[in-house]
């Protein structure tokens, strides 16, 4: 039998373990052009709450009953694609099981068994965390040597890459993240210019703390977060300034409507460029991209946290961590020894 996460019920704001269920199924035949996978490791994102019942979004919502999609590393048992051999390590876009049959698709590749980065970091920095952070900043925001990155979400697992890998590039960066914990982080582990801690503030106090740190104004802010935080960047980005909006973590439980945003009309005034943006997009330039950030990361240029935690049982409690901020950095279950 295989064990498997299934939604249970729809979360209603703020999600729970209870919305989750491990169940015992079959183990899957591969289709044509599908792979049969060992799962070793699966990834736990704030993007798959957005899967959660919602009619909008990137990839079909999840029925009840359903299990739950999401990034894995594993090995091939049986392969039915003309690409991929039995035996085979690939990360791909499967299912939070033991075993997953799944077709490939733009976030499925195999990995280079001989790579000096642990097996697990294909689903962080070397996986689709650090494409992520990579493209939306690069590509979206395009931040030149000498100008001020501002990151939302920035202890989490791309904010952090987001600003090491601004830092590369010549930036001046600041981050803003929630506790002394978590600004110091930035600052001592990260690199980062700045910290700012958003709680306990008000929009006005952000915006303040905002154009402390930020003298020269905001040339990138990088969007993880939204609601306050966006209204209080919008308040302080340059003229011609560019925004990659990657998610809105604030708002994927949001049972309440969200405070009006009094900063807007800056988008029209400064003429800032806002863009939405998803990785698979840039699937073309993904090996030389993956090839830069093995550099980095061996260099010691680019540093990262993993929240690892052990068994499929776990699954439902990791996930809340990254709405409440108790995960520890890329949040990734292990639900078998790789062999």
């Amino acid at each position: 039998m295989n064990k498997t996460v299934i939604l249970k019920s729809r979360p209603l704001g703020m999600l729970s373990e209870t919305n989750f269920e491990v169940v015992e199924r079959p183990i899957p035949e591969p289709a044509a052009g599908e792979l049969l996978v060992k799962n070793y490791f699966a990834s736990l994102d704030p993007g798959v709450r957005k899967l959660l019942g919602e009619p909008e979004g990137y990839m079909v919502p999840t029925a009840l009953g359903e299990v739950l999609r999401t990034n894995t590393v594993g090995r091939v048992l049986q392969s039915r694609h003309p690409d991929y051999a039995d035996g085979d390590l690939v990360v791909g876009t499967g299912f939070l099981q033991e075993v997953s049959a799944f077709a490939p698709g733009p976030m499925t590749w195999k990995i280079d068994p001989k790579s000096r980065i642990a097996l697990q970091s294909n689903l962080g920095i070397l996986g689709a965390i650090g494409l992520t952070a990579y493209f939306g900043l690069l590509s979206v925001g395009q931040p030149k040597s000498g100008e001020t990155v501002l990151v939302s979400g920035a202890a989490g697992a791309v904010g952090s890459a987001v600003g090491q890998i601004a830092k590369i590039k010549g930036c001046r960066v600041v981050g803003i993240a929630g506790g002394a914990e978590k600004t110091r982080r930035l600052i001592e582990e990260f690199r980062f210019d700045g910290a700012i801690d958003y709680k306990g503030k008000s929009a006005e106090q952000l915006t303040a703390a905002i154009r402390e740190q930020c003298p020269q104004g905001v040339d990138v802010y990088f969007e993880n977060v939204g609601g306050i935080q966006l209204d209080a960047a919008l308040a302080c980005m340059n003229w011609g300034g560019r925004i990659p909006v990657c998610g809105l973590i604030s708002e994927y439980n949001r049972s309440v409507p969200p405070q009006p945003m009094l900063n807007l009309f800056n988008i029209v005034a400064k003429i800032l460029r806002v863009d939405g943006f998803l990785s698979f997009t840039y699937k073309e330039e993904f090996p030389a991209a993956l090839r830069e950030l093995e550099t980095w990361v061996l260099s010691g240029k680019l540093v990262y946290r993993e929240h690892v935690e052990n068994g499929i049982e776990a699954a439902a409690a990791t996930f809340v961590t990254l709405f409440t901020g108790e995960n520890r950095g890329k949040t990734i279950v292990k639900l078998a020894e790789p062999d």
